[in-house]
């Protein structure tokens, strides 16, 4: 089994910037892509960033040009660095990871950006 764990989320206001982690645990074999969820209050889970194991990344056109994907594969953790954010920004970020077909999930962590 994998483990994720987030972190780096809190209050912030509106332009400001935060950095988000995901390490990984367990059974940690090869994992291959690796990305970050948002649900915001009363809204579906949102796909903002996915990263394959190679580092090339994918973004919702919501965060494009504002956040960056990244992941260090020696210590298993994903990242995501958050510039300029705004009041929808707000909401749970879940860190997700893919590993011989099984897909793993945090428990999230909440942002909240404040105008």
């Amino acid at each position: 089994q994998v483990q994720l764990v987030e972190s780096g989320g809190g209050l912030v206001q509106a332009g400001g910037s935060l950095r988000l982690s995901c390490a990984a645990s367990g059974t940690i074999f090869s994992i291959d892509t690796m990305g970050w969820y948002r649900q915001a209050p009363g809204t579906q889970r949102e796909l903002l960033a996915g990263i394959s194991r190679a580092g090339l990344p994918w973004y919702a056109d919501s965060v494009e040009g504002r956040f960056t994907i990244s992941r260090d594969n020696r210590k298993n953790t994903v990242y995501l660095q958050m510039n300029s954010l705004k009041p929808e920004d707000t909401g749970v970020y879940y860190c997700n990871a893919d590993q011989t077909g099984m897909a793993y999930w945090g428990k999230g962590t909440p942002v909240t950006v404040s105008s």
